[in-house]
Order: structure tokens, then sequence, then C-alpha cells
């Protein structure tokens, strides 16, 4: 496994890489970020000069075809990242994909296959930073027995984000960026993935309730491509009932959270303040339930990242196996909203991603 240094270059630059991936990057000894690749040429030109890399590439196949990058960053749009990942494992070299891990289920099934075949690489998926923090403190309370048997979850991801109609039309509203990804469903079942079986069966209803927007690309009113309000019901393993509530559309205050009800008690987490309540069987009312230091999670995924490639520990959040099942929920629930019936899942095959 590799000792010395691990020389990593950025495909996509944006917020998140910025915020998160280069200072966590900076913070590991023997990690060299040597570059940087964005859609436009002045772009990348910028973001070399601003995050101080000594390179500017062309294109994001002159990072792969670069002999001094050890393994890529993809923090581009998800369009981007199933042929950069093919490329780049072909090429011998890791990859840390931003979320959502592609545009469709069959994009992550080939990514997830390609990995596959090169087992001494490292191939990971960016996990969502919500839930962090209380993530090992709910599971120790789940498997201490403070649900019970479960049987409901409840899932809330809702804001105003988009309550404007005169609000542009970004990049997430775009399926030819963006693909089957819909608000902040793929975050969300992933956090709530964490504590519950897995689901089995969807049901959903995807609405576009500001149809048009003003599209600054093309600098002209056009249709939106994905979802604004999405309400899906889920069947999980042990039988248990879920529900999703996404939208944003709605004039109010943004809330993420998640609640979980068992047959002998409750637990309630929000998600922006990392807030947990709890209520037992005979309880009058849930209270605080402040996590423990000794559990207290956060964000480590660079560090997971290099651990693996320095064969230090396998990724454990998120490798490309669960990225793959993520993403098949997320079609699953852009199937059963186009048709309007139930989807099974895992899904049988992967052979219309346009549906």
């Amino acid at each position: 496994m590799p000792r010395g240094t691990i020389r990593i270059a950025i495909i996509g630059a944006g917020e998140v890489v910025r915020a998160r991936h280069v200072p966590g990057f900076r913070a590991i000894p023997g990690v060299e970020l040597v570059g940087v690749c964005n859609r436009r040429r002045e772009s990348t030109a910028r973001a070399a000069r601003e995050l101080g890399l000594p390179r500017a590439y062309g294109s994001w196949e002159d990072v792969i075809d670069d002999p001094g990058v050890d393994a890529v960053l993809i923090g581009g749009w998800p369009y981007m990242h199933c042929p950069v990942t093919l490329g780049a494992l072909d090429a011998g070299k890791h990859v840390l994909t931003q979320a959502r891990m592609a545009m469709n289920a069959r994009e992550a099934q080939r990514m997830l296959e390609r990995a596959r075949e090169s087992p001494e690489l490292v191939a990971m998926v960016a996990p969502s930073p919500h839930g962090l923090a209380g993530e090992a403190f709910v599971r120790s309370l789940i498997e201490g027995g403070w649900l019970g048997a479960l049987r409901e979850v409840h899932v809330d991801g809702l804001s105003g984000e988009l309550a404007d109609p005169a609000t542009p039309m970004g990049w997430r509203q775009k399926t030819r960026y963006s693909g089957f990804n819909m608000l902040m469903l793929g975050d969300l079942h992933e956090i709530v993935s964490r504590w519950i079986p897995p689901t089995r069966r969807v049901f959903a209803h995807a609405s576009k309730l500001v149809p048009e927007r003003f599209d600054p690309e093309n600098r002209r009113t056009k249709p939106v491509g994905t979802a604004d309000s999405v309400q899906v019901t889920t069947v999980h393993e042990d039988q248990s009932i879920g529900g999703y509530r996404l939208s944003a559309v709605l004039w109010r205050r943004p809330t993420m959270s998640v609640a979980l009800y068992g047959s002998e008690g409750s637990l309630f987490y929000d998600l922006l303040t990392d807030a947990i309540r709890g209520v037992r069987r005979g309880e009058a009312a849930p209270r605080q339930l402040p996590i423990p230091a000794s559990l207290r999670g956060g964000w480590s995924a660079e560090a997971d990242f290099m651990a693996a490639i320095r064969g230090e520990r396998p990724v454990t959040r998120v490798d490309f196996a669960t990225g793959a099942r993520h993403m098949q929920f997320t079609e699953a629930v852009a199937r059963s909203s186009r048709h309007q019936i139930a989807v099974s899942l895992p899904l049988k095959e992967f052979s219309n991603p346009s549906l």
C-alpha cells in the first residue's frame, strides 16, 4: 500500500469541495493537492489561483492521463460522475466522488462493477454531512432496545428555497445535469438507511408545482426538469413503514428531520441542529438526549479515503455498493411517480435510464 505522498487532483471545484474537501485533505500529512479542472477554462484558472493549486488542467481527460496523479476528487455535478469515475479507474487512480453517486441506477451499477474489477483501488462516495454527529448514538439507542420493534419512519426535508417562482433555475432542476436526483431525497435516504432495514418497496408522487423558471444558462424561461415536491411511502425489510415529505416551495424556515417510531419508544433527530429527543412507553413527552462525547461523530470523508488508500481500514461510509443501492432507491421513486405504480427493490434491470 502507498506510504509516500498521495497526489490528488480535483475535477469540479464547487462549494462543497472548497468548504470541506480541500481543508480536509490539507490537514492530512502526506497528501498533496496538485491541480484542478472545472467546466470552463476561465473557471479552472480562477479555482487554481484561489485554492493555491499548481496546475490548471484543460480537461478532465488531462487529469486522468497525468501519471503524477494518484487519486481524483470528483466534485462536479452528477452527470460527470460516471464517465470520470470509469476513466479514472481505467487509469489506475483512486476515486472519491461527491454525492449523489450518479445520474441513475444504471450508471451507478456500471461504476460499481468497474470498481470491483480493480479491488486494489479505492472507490468511495462522499457521505451526507447531516446526522454524522449523532449517528453512533442513535444506533446505540436502537441496539439497546429503545425503540423495540420498528413501526414507522417519518423523514422531512422542507424549505422555501424555490418558493418564489422568480428564483432562477439551478443545475439541480436540470435533468441533464442531475438525472433522477430530486431535492434532498438521496441525502435523507442515505441518512435514515444508517438506522433502519433496507427499503423493499416504494410508492411515490413527485410534482413540479412551479413548472417553469428562468434559466440563466440559456437566458430564457424553460420547463423545469426535476420535481420541487416529493412524497414517498416505503415498506422496509422488517415490514415497518416509512414516509418521506420533501418540498422546496413552502414559505417556511428549513427543516430536516428523522422520526423513528417503535413498539417501545420513539426517537426524533433534528438534522439541522443535531438535537435528539426520545420518549419511552409510559412517558408523557419526549426528552432531550444529549450526544455523549464518546459517541459524537463528525465529518471525516478525506481521512477515511486516505486511510483506505493506505490500507489502514476499508471504506465504511459510503462505498460504491452502498451508493449504488441509494441510487436504486432514487430511481425507484422516479419510476413510481412517473407510472403511478409501486416499485420493488432491489431493481431487477437498469436498461431504461430515461424511463
